[in-house]
């Protein structure tokens, strides 16, 4: 081989080397968000189908569900920064790929469920959707004033989602055959946002709820009914609203955003081959009701009232 075909083979190869480099995707883990419950939140569970073509892809304690088609996916929520890499991990188990997701839909911007979206979003090239503001939260990468758990100091910050596609109540984002809902559920976050889709298994088709939080959990001076210090305005009705909203829809199968509020890894493993407790008709109708109580009793305390008696339990942070 002549010194000239050498150094042209080397120029290839050199070229050829700098062109898989460009497209070696970035890391897909931000800077992780440090709390007292994030690593037992983050531990790493095993992918499961739920049912047809939407699968669990989150971690022991955030939720992640990918709606999966021929044309693309679906992916609600990206849990913690520290979350991405084992969502994506979780993926590529099920043999699905994180490239082929096109969309991001979020539940409410804090950054336990919404923390890895940034990474997800680079990792996929997927469009980002949230409500409006919800959108806000994702791109300045912390929670508004106007959130119940706003807090001045410390503030939390995680990676900015650089473009978010706002929706609102009753849109539908499609990817191929699949069709997605959004329910606006303020209450939580200003923002706060259920979806719904049907899934289907050869002839039988059921409704799944993707619940987001319907804690009643303030930081600081905030009241949901204005009474308190913060200045806050009275949002208890449109709270209460979007908790009867949760409890209307159309549900076979809740997955909420944390999965430990109706145990859904326990129902996932106690299934079998007659059996599946995930499937559950008045799961939404519980959900909103445990919620409901505990509204109740927060809102008893700011009014100075007497707290019912069917309001049991303590809300709990995010």
């Amino acid at each position: 081989m002549t010194l000239l075909a050498k150094l042209m083979l080397a120029t290839v190869a050199t070229m050829a080397a700098g062109t898989v480099q460009a497209k070696t995707p970035a890391p897909v883990q931000d800077k992780p968000v440090d709390c007292d419950s994030c690593k037992e939140w983050n531990a790493p569970v095993k992918p499961f189908n739920i049912y047809g073509n939407s699968w669990y892809v989150g971690t022991a304690g955030l939720s992640a569900v990918l709606v999966t088609s021929p044309q693309g996916h679906i992916l609600l929520d990206g849990a913690l920064p520290q979350s991405a890499p084992l969502i994506i991990a979780n993926i590529q188990a099920l043999g699905f790929r994180i490239e082929d997701v096109k969309v991001i839909l979020n539940s409410h911007a804090h950054w336990d469920h919404a923390g890895g979206i940034a990474a997800l979003q680079r990792a996929s090239g997927a469009t980002v959707m949230a409500s409006a503001s919800g959108a806000l939260g994702l791109q300045s990468g912390t929670n508004g004033k106007d959130d119940p758990q706003y807090q001045a100091n410390p503030v939390v910050h995680v990676a900015k989602v650089r473009k978010v596609k706002v929706v609102g109540e009753g849109d539908t984002v499609k990817v191929g055959p699949l069709t997605l809902t959004a329910h606006m559920t303020p209450g939580h976050t200003p923002g706060g946002t259920t979806w719904t889709w049907t899934s289907c298994e050869g002839d039988r088709c059921l409704d799944v709820v993707y619940a987001d939080s319907l804690n009643p959990y303030a930081s600081g001076d905030f009241t949901y009914t204005g009474k308190g210090k913060g200045g806050s305005p009275d949002i208890s009705a449109s709270f209460e609203a979007s908790i009867a909203k949760v409890a209307a829809l159309p549900c076979d199968i809740i997955i909420p955003v944390h999965p430990g509020t109706t145990d859904v890894l326990g129902k996932a493993a106690r299934r079998s081959g007659t059996d599946n407790p995930l499937i559950d008709a008045g799961a939404c109708r519980a959900y909103a009701a445990e919620a409901g109580g505990l509204l109740a009793k927060r809102l008893a305390k700011e009014r100075g009232e007497a707290v019912p008696l069917e309001a049991k339990g303590a809300a709990h942070a995010h």
